[in-house]
C-alpha cells in the first residue's frame, strides 16, 4: 500500500465538509458526503503507534468506496482502541487522511509514604487492573486505581488514609504518575456491644469472635482493627455458636459500625435474636439408598433426644455424601429438611438422599512435574482411569503421592467432562521441591563451642523415584562414608529393594574425657513387602566387621569389651545381623503431616559370627488438627537391646539421648540415669523418649505449612539394664520450650530453645539447638 502520495490541493471547505459529515453521522445529523473511491490512505499525528495498527482498525481499505457511514465507523473504531484522544478523517481528492492525537503513555508509577504495603506489591496490583509502566494513560482508570488503593487501606483499619495523585507530563508524550499516601493512624475498635442476648453473657459471646478491643497481644493479632470481612466472619461464628447449642432460629438482626469524627475509634454493635432452644425428636433418611439403609444410618451423628447441633447435622450430611462418593456418586445431593414444632420446642429432620448419576473417571491428568516421571506418580494412584469414581481411593491416591516426600503441594480436582453428565477427569497438580538433601546438625555450649555433622542424599534421583545416598560425615564423633540405593518399586507389585555399603568410625561424645575408636566395615540388603495401603514389612541381612581400639583413658565398659573379644587394646569381631521390620504410615504428608499416624518397629538379631545379641525398637507418631490451623504432634519411642548365649552385649550398639530428636535442652548424647561430673557417657542398652509439639503457622505466611513455629515438651533417658538399672519414668529428664521449623530448599530445618525442667547438677544442658535434615 502506498502510505504517502502527492498531495492534491482542495479548497479548505472540502476537507472540512468530509470531517463534518463524519461527525454529523456520529451525532445523528443528516449531513452527507459525496462517495469516492479511496486511492490511498495516509496517517498523520502518530508518535508511538505503528501505522499498521491504525490500518488494522480502519474499516476502510484502498479501493473501497468511501461513504459517510464508513467515515463514522472509522472514527468510532479508532476511538474504541483507547489509544487516541482525538481522531479526524479528511480527504484530499481521492486520498483519505486520518489525523490522530495519541493519548500519553505512562512512563512510571511511583509511591511515596507507603508503610503498610510493599511498593512492589502495589505496583503489581495496579498492573492487574491496567495501570502500569508503558500502558496508555486513562483518567478513568487512574480514578479506579486510587479508589482501589483506598479500599486496601480501609481493609487494614486505616480509615484516615489520604491519597494525592499527581500526573506529570514528560518528553515523548508520556506522563509520570505519583501516589502520595498519608496513611494516618490505624483506627482501633474502642467498643463492641452485643444486644439481645439472654442465654449467654456478652463476655462469653465476645470470646467467640475475632474482633476485639485493644489488648496485650493486639499488636500481633491485629484483632482490634476493623474490617468488613472480619465482621462477616464473626457474625457467622456467633450463628454457629448458637446453632450448635440448640438455637435453631437464632438471627443476627442488624449490625452498626460507627467511627468517631477524628477517625481513630470505631464502635461496633451487633443486634441478635436468640429464639428458643430446640431438641431433636426424630431423624430419618429418605431417597435412593441402594439397600444400604443400615450402613448410612450409622453415619447419622444427630440422635433423637439430643440438643440440636448444626455442626452435627452438617457432619451427618457430609459423611453420607462422602460414603456415596465411594460408590461412584460424585455429585450426590444430601439435604436435611426440618419440621419444627414450636409448642414442644422440638425439631425433626428428614434427610433426603439424591445420589444422582453414577460417575466414572475418564482420564487422570498430572501436571507440574517437570522433573519427576509420570510413572513415579501414577504407580501411587489407587483411582484408575475408566473406573467408577471412588472418593476414598482418590484421597488415598493424593496421600500416597504426598507421602513420597518429593512435593511441597499435591492438589486434586475432579472437574466434570463437558458435554457429559456421568464423567469427570482427575487432575493432580503438584509442586516439586528439591529432593537433594544436605543434612547438617549443630549445637553450642560454653564448654564445646560449636559442633557440626552432615550428610548428602538424593531422593527421586533423575525423577525415577529411586533414592541414592552418599553419607559423608566428618564430625569429630562420627565419621562415615556410606553408599546406599533404594528402589521403591523393585517389582511391579511394589516390593522395594535397598543396598548399603559403609565404613563408620565412632569416637566418644564430645562430653566425654576418655577416648576410644569403633570402626565398622559392612553392608546390607533389605526388601520391603507392602501388605496393605499403609503397611509394609521389611526383611534384610547384613555383614559387619567391627574393630574397637581402646587405651588407658577409655571408659571401663569399652576396656572390658576389648578384653572379652581381643587383647585388651584391640577387639575385632564379625557379625551377620538379620533384620525384620514393620512400618505403618497413614499420615497425609511425609514432609508436613497434619493428621494420621506413623509407626515403625524394627528387630535386629545376630546369631552368626562372634556376637550374639538382639535390638528391638518401636516408634509411634500421632498427628491431629488442633483448633483451626494448628497441629498436635506426639511422638513416643522405646528401644531395647540384650545379649544372649553367654556373650557380652556389644557396647557400641548402645542407645544415646539428649538433643534434637530426643530430649531438647540437653547436650546431644549426654543423658544418663545418674550423671557424674567429668565421668564419660556411654549410653545404655535401653531408651525411652516422649515428645509433644503444638505446631502453629508462622505469622504472615497464611496457609503455607512449610514455615511453622511450635511449643514442645520432651522427656526421656537411657537406661543400662545390663548393670541393673530399671526403666523408670521417674528417672526421665524433661524439658520444654519453643522453636521454628522450616522446610527449606536444602531440607527440613529445626531451631529450638529449650529449658531443662528437672536437670541434675551433673547434667549437661544446652538451651539453643538447631538441626538441618531432621523430621519430627
Amino acid at each position: 500500500m502506498k502510505l504517502h502520495s502527492e498531495r492534491t490541493l482542495l479548497p479548505l471547505y472540502s476537507r472540512r465538509l468530509i470531517a463534518a459529515a463524519a461527525f454529523a453521522l456520529c451525532t445523528g445529523s443528516a449531513l452527507a458526503v459525496e462517495p469516492f473511491t479511496v486511492r490511498d490512505i495516509r496517517v498523520e499525528g502518530i508518535q508511538r503507534t505503528e501505522a499498521g495498527t491504525v490500518f488494522n482498525y480502519l474499516p476502510v481499505k484502498v479501493g473501497d468506496t468511501f461513504t459517510d457511514d464508513k467515515g463514522a465507523s472509522a472514527i468510532k473504531a479508532l476511538y474504541a482502541t483507547g489509544f487516541f484522544k482525538d481522531v479526524r478523517v479528511e480527504a484530499e481528492g481521492d486520498v483519505l487522511v486520518v489525523t490522530v492525537e495519541e493519548r500519553p503513555a505512562i512512563g512510571a508509577v511511583e509511591f511515596s509514604g507507603t508503610k503498610e504495603f510493599d511498593k512492589d506489591t502495589l505496583t503489581k496490583a495496579l498492573k492487574e487492573i491496567g495501570l502500569g509502566e508503558s500502558r496508555i494513560y486513562d483518567k478513568a482508570l487512574l480514578d479506579r486505581a486510587e479508589q482501589e488503593l483506598k479500599r486496601q487501606y480501609l481493609s487494614r483499619g486505616l480509615y484516615g488514609v489520604q491519597i494525592t495523585t499527581t500526573v506529570t507530563p514528560i518528553e515523548r508524550n508520556r506522563v509520570n504518575i505519583n501516589f502520595a499516601v498519608d496513611e494516618g493512624d490505624v483506627s482501633r475498635i474502642r467498643q463492641i456491644n452485643i444486644v439481645g442476648n439472654k442465654a449467654y453473657s456478652e463476655k462469653e459471646l465476645r470470646d467467640q469472635i475475632k474482633l476485639s478491643t485493644p489488648g496485650w497481644f493486639s499488636w500481633y493479632t491485629k484483632s482490634d482493627q476493623y474490617s468488613k470481612q472480619k465482621l462477616t466472619g464473626d457474625i457467622e461464628a456467633l450463628k454457629s455458636f448458637y446453632l450448635n447449642r440448640g438455637y435453631l432460629e437464632m438471627q443476627v438482626e442488624s449490625t452498626q459500625v460507627s467511627i468517631t469524627p477524628d477517625r481513630k475509634d470505631i464502635y461496633v454493635t451487633i443486634n441478635i435474636t436468640e429464639g428458643d432452644k430446640y431438641s431433636v425428636s426424630d431423624v430419618k433418611l429418605e431417597g435412593e439408598m441402594f439397600g444400604r439403609e443400615d450402613e448410612l444410618s450409622q453415619l447419622v451423628t444427630l440422635k433423637p433426644g439430643d440438643v440440636y447441633s448444626g455442626a452435627k447435622l452438617t457432619e451427618t450430611t457430609k459423611k453420607i455424601s462422602e460414603r456415596l462418593g465411594n460408590f461412584g456418586y460424585a455429585f450426590a445431593n444430601v439435604n436435611a429438611n426440618p419440621q419444627i414444632n414450636r409448642e414442644k420446642k422440638e425439631v425433626a429432620f428428614t434427610i433426603l438422599i439424591d445420589p444422582g448419576k453414577r460417575v466414572y473417571v475418564r482420564r487422570i491428568n498430572i501436571g507440574g512435574n517437570t522433573r519427576t516421571r509420570d510413572e513415579v506418580i501414577r504407580r501411587e494412584m489407587r483411582q484408575l482411569e475408566s473406573s467408577w469414581y471412588d472418593a476414598s481411593k482418590i484421597k488415598l491416591s493424593r496421600d500416597r503421592v504426598d507421602r513420597l516426600g518429593y512435593f511441597t503441594e499435591v492438589n486434586v480436582e475432579t472437574p466434570e467432562v463437558q458435554g457429559t453428565t456421568d464423567q469427570v477427569d482427575l487432575n493432580m497438580n503438584i509442586v516439586e521441591k528439591p529432593t537433594g538433601a544436605i543434612a547438617l546438625g549443630a549445637g553450642f555450649s560454653s564448654s564445646e563451642k560449636v559442633t557440626l555433622t552432615g550428610s548428602i542424599q538424593q531422593a527421586n534421583a533423575f525423577g525415577s523415584g529411586n533414592t541414592i545416598g552418599l553419607d559423608v560425615n566428618t564430625s569429630k564423633r562420627n565419621r562415615t562414608i556410606a553408599l546406599s540405593q533404594t528402589n521403591p518399586y523393585f517389582t511391579d507389585d511394589g516390593i522395594s529393594r535397598s543396598y548399603e555399603a559403609f565404613v563408620r568410625t565412632t569416637r566418644p561424645p564430645l562430653v566425654n574425657t576418655g577416648d576410644y575408636r569403633v570402626r565398622t566395615l559392612g553392608g546390607n540388603v533389605r526388601f520391603g513387602v507392602p501388605f496393605s495401603e499403609v503397611d509394609t514389612v521389611f526383611f534384610g541381612v547384613g555383614v559387619e566387621r567391627t574393630e574397637v581400639d581402646v587405651d588407658s583413658t577409655s571408659p571401663l565398659v569399652y576396656r572390658q569389651y576389648a578384653n572379652d573379644f581381643g587383647d585388651g587394646s584391640t577387639a575385632l569381631t564379625t557379625s551377620f545381623p538379620f533384620t525384620v521390620a514393620w512400618q505403618r504410615d497413614s499420615r497425609d504428608s511425609a514432609l508436613i503431616p497434619t493428621t494420621g499416624r506413623y509407626q515403625r518397629a524394627n528387630f535386629e538379631l545376630s546369631t552368626l559370627g562372634d556376637l550374639r545379641y538382639y535390638r528391638a525398637t518401636y516408634q509411634h507418631q500421632y498427628f491431629k488438627p488442633f483448633l483451626t490451623t494448628s497441629t498436635l504432634a506426639l511422638n513416643g519411642e522405646i528401644d531395647y537391646g540384650r545379649s544372649f548365649g553367654g556373650r557380652p552385649y556389644p557396647v557400641f550398639k548402645n542407645f544415646y539421648a539428649g538433643g534434637i530428636g530426643s530430649v531438647r535442652g540437653y547436650e546431644g548424647s549426654s543423658l544418663s540415669v545418674n550423671p557424674v561430673q567429668d565421668v564419660d557417657i556411654t549410653g545404655g542398652n535401653a531408651r525411652l523418649i516422649l515428645n509433644a509439639e503444638l505446631q502453629f503457622p508462622f505469622p504472615g505466611t497464611g496457609v503455607d505449612r512449610s514455615l511453622r513455629w511450635f511449643t514442645f515438651v520432651d522427656a526421656g533417658n537411657v537406661f543400662n539394664t545390663v548393670a541393673g538399672e530399671k526403666i523408670s519414668v521417674a528417672n526421665m529428664r524433661a524439658s520444654a520450650g519453643i522453636g521454628i521449623s522450616w522446610v527449606s530448599p536444602i531440607g527440613p530445618l529445626k531451631l529450638s530453645f529449650g529449658k531443662a525442667l528437672n536437670a541434675k547438677d551433673a547434667d549437661r544442658t544446652q538451651p539453643f539447638q538447631f538441626q538441618l535434615g531432621t523430621g519430627f
